[in-house]
């Protein structure tokens, strides 16, 4: 059985990029491998009728990476470049009361994912650790993903994680898997996902959209640099940076408008129609998404690391690099400043009446956010916080490198199969009642041509293909 490997490299100086790409070819079998050097990568396998066509595709995408400037090279001569980490300082609060905290879940590194559902709270740090916990403060669950969670983000039903590696791994099913793969060159800084489609904000100042394939689809350079701030609805994406916000349209991104905002953004919401902007420069300003028109501004005492909104804007919460946390009216009115008891939040979400918050000191707090115990609380009365602890058989999940296999006899569930187009590997329906001509949004180090899967739901996504809910198995 013959092979031939061919590794190159592409880097350049001054943070430009610095990646690999190796493609072996094993008889019928083409594997790439890719990724940000020093890493491990990410891995693709396709399978061709013959060895001569195998060999064929593999000089195609040689060929294609050499006319970009990549070079031969020798595999670990180069070390990994290090990816930036936002700077979690938090000086102590000078509020004269403490939040009305209800329970705090203390980690080992600065957080910054979070996402509040209707069932549970979502928690990721520094350490890659993501944490599910009960509304009240139960842990139910730990995931373990290979490098530090730069954000949470919800799409509908999806959980996804996006990490330092350059990876998005959805949370979703039982085990996680890497969604998305990011360009190696690309420092993320934040991103969200709206109807299977990524949008991602690097240190660049550079915005970049990847389509439920996982493929690129455009990207935009802004006035800024280092972009905290990607949120994205039907009509356009908005984009945070160090000279302001600015929108462009969905389908090419054309821009809309540009609105400098009073010192550069740290961190970004939305609402229906509203986007808030919280920046260095100690303030959130609301803008109208669909003129970029500055509505309000909400002054706070320090820079801004993260701010919420309860439903409609009718409350806007901040919080800041001193460990304080913010509450006021939709006019810009400052209803009440309290302190964390803790570090700065760094992410923070509202739900209910409650207010919960990631900190610099790796801790997710839910405060008490009702009118009656913000008053007694700036009345000097709060309640005992609870320190929650984990469990100690607590159920831990890392990313699987490859799925569970079932028999086609026991299987029940949606059949699906990865077929061979041209040079790409896509995944279609087998199972009645669906759309045959419709591609499944599937990871894609598991994709091997021919093969069978089985899935526990598919569900429609309005950019015409299906995401997959639930486990996936192979057939055997």
């Amino acid at each position: 059985m013959s092979e031939t490997t061919t590794y190159l490299e592409l880097s350049q100086e001054g943070g430009g990029a610095h990646k690999f790409y190796e493609v072996r070819v094993q008889d019928t079998v083409v594997a790439v491998r890719y990724g940000r050097i020093g890493s491990a990568g990410q891995r693709q396998t396709s399978t061709f009728p013959t060895r001569e066509k195998a060999q064929a595709a593999a000089a195609r995408k040689i060929g294609e990476k050499v006319r970009k400037g990549y070079a031969p090279a020798i595999p670990g001569q180069r070390t990994a470049r290090p990816v930036t980490r936002r700077q979690t300082a938090s000086a102590p609060s000078t509020a004269r009361a403490v939040a009305p905290v209800l329970w705090r879940f203390r980690t080992d590194a600065a957080a910054f994912g979070i996402h509040i559902a209707a069932d549970r709270c979502w928690m990721g740090n520094q350490n890659g650790e993501v944490f599910t916990l009960g509304h009240d403060g139960e842990v139910l669950a730990r995931y373990q993903l290979p490098d530090g969670v730069k954000c949470l983000v919800a799409d509908d039903f999806w959980i996804y994680a996006g990490c330092d590696d350059g990876t998005v791994y959805d949370l979703s099913s039982k085990l996680p898997f890497a969604a998305y793969a990011i360009s190696p060159d690309t420092d993320i800084f934040w991103l969200d996902i709206h109807e299977g489609v990524l949008n991602v904000a690097d240190r660049n100042g550079t915005l970049t959209v990847i389509d439920h394939e996982d493929e690129y689809q455009w990207s935009r350079r802004s006035s800024g640099t280092h972009a905290w701030m990607v949120r994205r609805d039907d009509r356009a994406v908005y984009h945070g940076h160090h000279d302001g916000v600015t929108a462009y349209a969905t389908d090419g991104g054309g821009e809309l408008w540009h609105t400098p905002t009073r010192g550069g953004v740290l961190f970004g919401w939305q609402e229906d129609d509203a986007v808030y902007a919280g920046t260095d420069r100690r303030v959130v300003q609301r803008l109208a998404k669909d003129s970029g028109e500055l509505e309000a501004t909400y002054a706070c005492d320090t820079a801004v690391y993260s701010c919420a909104t309860a439903p409609g804007g009718r409350y806007v919460f901040a919080g800041d690099s001193a460990s304080s946390v913010y509450c006021f009216a939709t006019d810009g009115t400052r209803l009440w400043k309290l302190s964390t008891g803790g570090g700065s939040a760094l992410s923070m979400q509202y739900l209910d009446e409650k207010l919960y918050l990631v900190t610099t000191d790796g801790s997710l707090v839910c405060v008490d956010a009702s009118d009656a115990a913000i008053a007694a609380a700036r009345a000097g009365t709060v309640p005992v916080a609870r320190d929650v602890k984990s469990a100690a058989a607590l159920p831990t999940y890392t990313p699987a490198a490859t799925v569970r296999t079932v028999a086609g006899d026991a299987a029940s569930g949606v059949l699906v199969e990865c077929v061979q187009e041209a040079d790409r590997l896509r995944v279609h329906v087998v199972s009645a009642g669906y759309e045959p001509s419709w591609n499944v949004q599937f990871p894609r180090h598991i994709r091997q041509a021919g093969a069978r899967y089985v899935v526990e739901e598919l569900a429609p996504a309005s950019g015409g293909f299906y995401r997959v809910r639930g486990e996936i198995r192979r057939l055997v």
